[in-house]
């Protein structure tokens, strides 16, 4: 009975249906930021596609909590605002250094190191407009823990506390335990942060919420595995980003601690606690669960 239940999931479709929705918010986002060259810096960046599994993973926490994913649909586009601010501030010159991001040039190279930067600003500071100011009919205790939450994640507890670790790594040995401090920081944190807004939203109780932590830390650490093969594995042209660049700036990844095979066998792992995670919510948990088993099998 279980295996016909998620069988009958459509993954493609949800994925189809809740990515249309997440565009067509995001498109309506940006409203009309003067200096125009401004404007065209943020939509540049966020407008400019990609899986979009961010947002999707909010959604469907939302909806896995008894919520309606319309009312999370601005938290979604809020941490994909932040997602987005974070990629143009890696891709600059004093970070990670990239040309190439989601098939096409980054943004410093098209509007320069300076407007790439007020731009990155920008899409954060909107990312809490998004919450606080246009999330309608939402309790104001859930808004003020979703607050709180992208605070954490976009702060020295999350992707800048993450950064600072990787960019003092490079081109140093770096044992397991510190390569996990970064990708849980870096990478980790922002998808915790979707799946925990998301619930949030949705009015979701605490055995829930702390199930969701697990997942999400679970999901965090396989997925930034895979983008570690991914770059040894994978064309820019696949990827949309530069392949190999980690190799190139010698930082530390899972294959070359633990090989690809090791790393292949541990992300399957982390995925498959993940799953375990959200157990006693296996019926309601489709769309997460076939998110967890996504994140494994993609190609880029």
């Amino acid at each position: 009975m279980e295996q016909e239940v998620r069988n009958s999931f459509d993954f493609s479709k949800y994925l189809d249906k809740a990515k249309t929705s997440i565009e067509e918010a995001l498109d309506k986002s940006l409203g009309p930021e003067r200096p125009e060259k401004l404007r065209e810096a943020m939509r540049y960046s966020l407008l400019a596609g990609g899986k979009r599994l961010r947002p999707i993973l909010c959604l469907a926490a939302c909806e896995l909590a008894g919520g309606d994913r319309e009312d999370a649909l601005p938290t979604a586009v809020a941490l994909e605002m932040i997602h987005t601010m974070s990629l143009i501030h890696d891709d600059l010159p004093a970070m990670d250094n990239d040309d190439l991001r989601r098939g096409r040039p980054t943004n410093h190279k098209v509007f320069g190191d300076a407007i790439a930067i007020l731009a990155g600003d920008a899409l954060l500071t909107r990312a809490f407009e998004m919450v606080s100011l246009r999330s309608n009919n939402i309790p104001a205790e859930r808004l003020i823990r979703v607050v709180g939450e992208l605070s954490l994640v976009a702060g020295a507890p999350g992707l800048v506390g993450g950064q600072v670790v990787d960019l003092s790594c490079e081109g140093k040995e770096v044992d397991l335990e510190t390569l996990e401090f970064i990708h849980l920081h870096k990478t980790g944190a922002l998808l915790s942060a979707c799946v925990i807004c998301g619930a949030l939203i949705g009015g979701a109780q605490d055995d829930l919420i702390k199930a969701l932590r697990k997942y999400a830390r679970g999901i965090g650490l396989a997925f930034q595995i895979i983008d570690d093969i991914l770059d040894l594995t994978a064309s820019s042209e696949v990827l949309g980003k530069t392949a190999g660049k980690d190799l190139i700036a010698d930082k530390t990844t899972y294959p070359k601690l633990l090989g690809l095979e090791e790393s292949r066998k541990r992300a399957e792992t982390l995925v498959n606690q993940a799953k375990e995670a959200l157990e006693p919510w296996k019926q309601s948990a489709s769309p997460l669960l076939a998110l967890a088993d996504y994140i494994t099998k993609r190609d880029r």
